[in-house]
């Protein structure tokens, strides 16, 4: 069984570890990188962590009970300057769990994050490159918004913006 579980700092160590392995996996798929976030001391996941205490923020960790291990992750936070949009961030699945749920059940928390602080528009961005991430974000029913930007890590690519009413 598969169960979210908010990041806080007392598991700050435990994200860290998720997501420095999500950056080695996919390094695509993050504004970040392994070599910039490898650099961080234990204090700093820690004060990482501390920003998702679910009032502008929230994270959560896909816990696989069966196994005692973490197979995702996925954080959200509000816009700063329209508390009604959302944005979803750092999403990952380890290739062990994908295609069972994981993604879906991960989002799903985010969503009911999200519709407890009232947002009504859930927004991601996702690189032009990431052909299964864009499908799987589709069958969630986020759609293209039209708005683009580079990748930060590489220029070359590009970042679609996608949307999915909150209901």
């Amino acid at each position: 069984m598969i169960v979210p579980m908010p990041i806080t700092p007392q598991n700050a160590l435990i994200f860290k570890a998720v997501r420095l392995r999500a950056l080695q996996d996919a390094p695509f798929a993050f504004g970040s990188t392994y070599a910039r976030e490898i650099q961080l001391t234990d204090a700093d996941w820690i004060a990482r962590a501390a920003r998702w205490d679910g009032e502008k923020g929230a994270g959560f960790l896909a816990m696989d009970m069966d196994n005692d291990t973490v197979c995702g992750m996925a954080g959200s936070f509000l816009n700063e300057d329209d508390v009604t949009q959302a944005h979803l961030i750092a999403m990952w699945t380890a290739p062990t769990h994908r295609q069972q749920g994981v993604g879906r059940l991960l989002v799903n928390a985010i969503l009911g994050w999200a519709r407890q602080r009232r947002a009504i528009t859930l927004l991601l961005m996702v690189t032009s490159n990431n052909e299964s991430a864009i499908a799987f974000y589709q069958r969630l029913g986020f759609t293209r918004t039209g708005r683009t930007e580079p990748y930060p890590n590489d220029p070359a690519v590009i970042e679609y913006e996608m949307s999915l009413s909150i209901p």
